[in-house]
């Protein structure tokens, strides 16, 4: 068996274009969609990461605006910055790029983007919309998954999916999504013993731990739908994800690659949900 490649870079690119047509029809409407990404520091992974997501504003029309903050500029004034653009009419979407220096409450920081521009989704109110079955402004990656597993047509009712990795940012959001989908889902971590079982038994494979080749193609149900979340910076400089892809690809149905597949999901999804924001702010 040979997988079938999951594009999530093809498909990014048709989601920015049907985006495109959106924003072009706010806009004949008087109402301009804006993002703004905050930056703390001058770590180069964090700016490469910025750059991505204003480029891909240019290319929906999306109005942008990116704050650069000093290393130390403290806490006290980038909670500030956040609060102006918090007030600021044009803006309707704000991200914090993530990890901040140390010395930061990132909790903090996060928890101080307003409920509404909260398009990355981090906010405990948005969070407990989704716990309770009502999402409102989704986590950027589970949701671009969600979007990457309905390109594939396999029906997620019924189905059991094992997602690896328990963060607020994709593990815990992501096992909600495929609940509400109507998926029997198991959640596996660094503390679970013999992930290989549970994975040998699952029908949808999502692996977010972090962890460069942690899941291997021994470990796949032949015909499962792998999503490999993991992004890890190897010692020669090179991407893996936390998939081995060779192996993997030949046992599963599906599978996702690193770089290509869930990265672009996840930033056009951050641009879905900057028009979702400016929609509702502008009735």
């Amino acid at each position: 068996m040979t997988a079938r490649i999951l594009d999530g870079a093809g498909l990014a690119r048709r989601l920015l274009a049907t985006l495109r047509s959106e924003v072009d029809a706010l806009k004949a409407r008087g109402l301009t969609p804006g993002l703004a990404a905050i930056q703390v520091g001058d770590s180069p992974a964090s700016r490469v990461y910025v750059r991505n997501k204003m480029r891909a504003c240019a290319e929906v029309g999306l109005h942008s605006e990116t704050r650069e903050l000093p290393a130390d500029c403290g806490e006290d004034a980038l909670l500030a910055e956040i609060a102006r653009l918090n007030a600021d009419p044009a803006i309707h979407g704000i991200i914090v790029q993530l990890p901040l220096p140390a010395g930061y409450d990132t909790l903090r920081v996060v928890q101080s983007v307003a409920i509404a521009k909260d398009v990355d989704g981090f906010n405990w109110r948005n969070l407990g919309a989704l716990v309770d079955g009502h999402p409102q402004l989704l986590p950027c990656t589970p949701a671009g998954v969600m979007t990457m597993l309905a390109e594939t047509g396999v029906p997620l009712e019924g189905r059991h999916a094992v997602v690896i990795g328990r963060s607020s940012v994709v593990g815990k959001p992501m096992a909600l999504l495929l609940t509400l989908a109507g998926a029997t889902v198991t959640i596996c971590h660094s503390k679970t013993a013999e992930l290989a079982r549970h994975t040998r038994e699952a029908d949808i494979v999502i692996a977010a731990a972090g962890r460069p080749g942690l899941v291997t193609g021994d470990m796949l149900k032949p015909g499962a739908v792998v999503v490999d979340v993991g992004i890890n910076r190897l010692p020669d400089g090179k991407l893996a994800g936390d998939v081995e892809f060779a192996s993997a690809s030949a046992v599963a149905g599906w599978i996702s690659p690193v770089p290509g597949g869930v990265g672009p999901m996840t930033v056009a999804t951050l641009m879905q949900n900057t028009v979702r924001a400016a929609r509702a702010a502008g009735g």
